[in-house]
């Protein structure tokens, strides 16, 4: 798609006049034309036009509207923290509990936040759309009008002086204190107390986190983060030892240093899912001139799904002699056994480890291979780590090694790239080399989730068009598999993706996403298995389906999409985008509750053929009361489904599986009439149960016939209807089977008694026969 066509399809209606006029800059360019075809050259007239209105016109226009929309969003959220900051000082104090007052206001600064959220993301799409838009500007002029011109160092100089691309009006600079605005009007609508909240995270059964990667594209990091806040607060990070949190400080940059041998053989385990395949990295967060705390860390992955960790603190100067294979970290061993005495636990599990981890580099004769250099922005609730969220930005993987003994990457003398650390070097490493820097195009999102409850909210971001799966993803062999690709004969799935534009629109996203389940559920079906399908419960604990005439439901959430006022529900969660009539508090609690439909006592035999005592999905619903689900507050129950407004569309495989079925119908009807027919010519006139056979087949034959058509024109009926109940029917399968079973029977007696009265007659014949012979 040409840029013309994606700035058409970004522009937000209400500001569509304030993005910059790329058409126009390209009028000026004449970009169709060449010197020779236009019949004048390119004056200093034209470069003089161009020239202003790229940079006197269009970028001021941009850069006064950013400027002023980002100030009025500022100014919006201060008075947002004017409102609350009253109830806040009263909640310090410990004054009554939150009254009805209080929480009007705090509903009022909620959906005022989610109006500034929303703008905020709007924002951050023009800064980006714009920025990319001037830049695509100069490079058409520079590529064909910049013989004697350039104006791309201009344009930068102008950029870095305004505000289009300066951290200080970026959208990102308001998520802290909305994030905390947000936990705090969260913290008054609760129900719960303080201490039903402690005891609800001291109660958990299950240690057992699930974990959940993705790519996020980056037109989309800022509503991920905007839509994470809502539900998790941002953690600060704070590297000194002051108790007052910095509110300023930004977010961490970690690098981590990943070890393998020359064959790359810990590679090859953990892209081929080897049994115990392990890794080893070294880990600190900041820049390593500021002396960090650095680990190394070793994980294990066992057969079972689980892992093992095992992590060493230590200073820079005991790394290098420790890797070598000369050092035990004696020293620092000293000093714990000082502090906790030689025979203490701490020691004991130090020393194990320290052994554990210097064997482990020394059999596998491991060393420095890759970095990766990226920002961490965490969310969690503080004390509460049953779900934790982290989206890693601006990832650099660069390689570490030294397997070309002429132009090592790495000095084979030290444990990491001198240059990098010594100059401290930040994204994007302009000084690093072509082919030994990778610059990530996508932000890492990882959502870990202890067992137990379901979040509606992280299920819809988790399927939604902002975010795309990668299971098992992992920065080290995405940094080998791009770095090192000669020296490996495996890849990852998601190596692919890499390559292609991850972003999706938001409708498709939802319809896969639909379909996705329903495969589930049909799966889940097809095996008997009622073992939870949602990606966020991962409990063992097995809690009862929830009827649907369509599929399985996932969780409560899709029992309400069965509704009509519960699928345009879903439509507005899938886009994350909060109505005036259901906010995120409300979609919470629905989501908490249980939704359950009562059924009766299984049938048994015959009874559970017939679809009135069906034990399907469809037929427990026939036999009892369906009772109305509670509506989320503000939202009412329309008189027409939102799936029989549209235009009907089936796909062709399912009238096609219709009439595959018919088919089959029409063969036995064939079959069991040349069957019938047969027996009825054969048999003699005085043959008169062959006669009565042959007519009991042809009218088997002739029900088969008006069976088959009348399931086909039925099943024709609900598809387009798209109805979601149950499409088998086994009455006439087994009327069928069971009429031909007892005439097969019935003719296997007949022609059994027959032989055994032939035969005694021929008996009889042959005893007078000899009888005869001797008188």
């Amino acid at each position: 798609m040409r840029f013309g066509q994606t700035l058409q399809s970004s522009i937000y209606p209400l500001w569509k006049e304030q993005y910059v006029d790329y058409g126009k800059l390209k009028s000026l360019l004449r970009e169709g034309e060449t010197f020779i075809d236009s019949g004048q050259n390119w004056t200093d007239k034209d470069e003089e036009q161009f020239s202003h209105e790229l940079l006197n016109v269009e970028l001021p226009k941009v850069e006064a509207f950013q400027t002023a929309t980002y100030q009025r969003l500022r100014d919006r959220t201060t008075a947002c923290e004017s409102k609350l900051n009253p109830l806040a000082d009263a909640k310090n104090q410990g004054d009554s509990p939150t009254s009805d007052r209080q929480i009007t206001v705090a509903s009022d600064v909620q959906k005022e936040l989610n109006n500034i959220t929303l703008e905020l993301t709007e924002l951050e799409r023009y800064n980006r759309i714009n920025f990319t838009g001037f830049l695509k500007a100069v490079k058409k002029h520079d590529r064909r009008r910049g013989q004697r011109y350039r104006l791309k160092p201009m344009l930068q100089v102008q950029l870095n002086k305004g505000g289009l691309n300066s951290e200080e009006h970026a959208p990102q600079s308001l998520m802290y204190r909305l994030s905390a605005m947000y936990e705090f009007v969260r913290s008054l609508n609760t129900d719960r107390s303080t201490s039903e909240a402690t005891n609800e995270i001291l109660e958990a059964r299950h240690d057992a986190y699930s974990s959940f990667k993705f790519f996020v594209h980056a037109d989309h990091v800022l509503e991920v983060k905007m839509t994470i806040l809502r539900h998790l607060p941002v953690l600060i990070y704070n590297p000194s030892t002051d108790k007052v949190v910095d509110y300023s400080q930004k977010d961490p940059t970690i690098t981590s240093i990943y070890f393998d041998n020359p064959n790359f053989d810990l590679y090859t385990h953990k892209v081929n899912r080897a049994g115990e395949a392990g890794a080893l990295r070294l880990r600190w967060t900041g820049k390593l001139s500021e002396q960090p705390q650095i680990f190394l860390e070793k994980k294990t992955v066992i057969n079972n799904g689980g892992s093992r960790d095992v992590r060493i603190p230590m200073k820079e100067k005991y790394i290098e002699p420790f890797i070598k294979g000369g050092s035990r970290l004696e020293k620092p061993l000293q000093k714990l056994e000082k502090r906790s005495g030689p025979d203490s636990d701490a020691v004991q599990t130090m020393r194990n480890n320290t052994d554990e981890v210097r064997a482990f580099i020394i059999d596998q004769k491991l060393e420095p291979m890759l970095r990766a250099n990226y920002t961490r922005t965490a969310f969690q609730i503080p004390g509460d780590d049953r779900v934790r969220v982290s989206l890693d930005t601006n990832l650099a993987l660069i390689r570490e090694d030294s397997l070309d003994s002429e132009r090592p990457c790495r000095d084979p003398d030290q444990w990491h790239r001198a240059e990098v650390d010594d100059n401290k070097l930040e994204f994007p490493y302009s000084s690093i080399k072509k082919g030994e820097i990778n610059r990530f195009p996508y932000a890492i999102l990882e959502v870990k989730i202890k067992e137990g409850k379901r979040h509606s909210w992280l299920e819809d971001l988790m399927a939604s068009h902002l975010v795309k799966e990668v299971p098992r993803f992992s920065k080290f062999v995405s940094g080998v598999a791009l770095l090192f690709e000669d020296y490996v004969n495996s890849f990852p799935f998601w190596l692919n993706d890499l390559e292609n534009d991850i972003r999706r629109d938001p409708e498709i996203a939802f319809e896969e996403e639909q379909q996705k389940q329903a495969k589930r559920a049909e799966d889940e079906f097809a095996v008997g298995s009622f073992k939870p399908g949602s990606r966020i419960s991962a409990s063992p604990t097995t809690k009862p389906r929830i009827g649907s005439p369509g599929r399985f439901a996932d969780s409560p959430l899709d029992v309400l999409s069965k509704s009509p006022s519960g699928r345009v529900q879903k439509l507005r969660q899938s886009s994350l985008v909060p109505t005036a009539s259901v906010n995120p508090i409300d979609r919470e609690d629905v989501a908490a509750s249980e939704v359950r439909v009562t059924g009766s006592s299984k049938p048994s035999g015959l009874m559970s053929f017939l679809p009135i005592f069906s034990n399907s999905r469809y037929g427990r619903r026939h036999r009892q009361k369906q009772g109305k689900i509670a509506l989320p507050p503000g939202v009412e129950e329309p008189g027409v489904w939102l799936k029989d407004t549209g235009v009907v569309k089936v796909e062709p495989k399912v009238w096609l599986a219709n009439q595959r079925t018919f088919v089959m119908w029409q063969r036995i009807v064939i079959l069991l009439a040349t069957l019938g027919l047969g027996f009825y010519n054969a048999a003699g006139l005085n043959n008169t149960i062959a006669q009565i056979l042959a007519i009991v087949y042809i009218g088997f034959a002739m029900f088969s016939a008006a069976w088959g058509y009348g399931v086909y024109m039925r099943r024709s009926e609900l598809i387009r209807k798209r109805d979601g109940r149950d499409l088998d029917y086994v009455v006439g399968p087994v009327i069928v089977s069971f009429g031909l079973f007892i005439a097969l029977c019935i003719n296997f007696g007949v022609k059994y008694v027959a032989v055994s009265r032939s035969v005694r007659d021929i008996d009889m014949k042959n005893t007078t026969a000899m009888q005869e012979a001797e008188v």
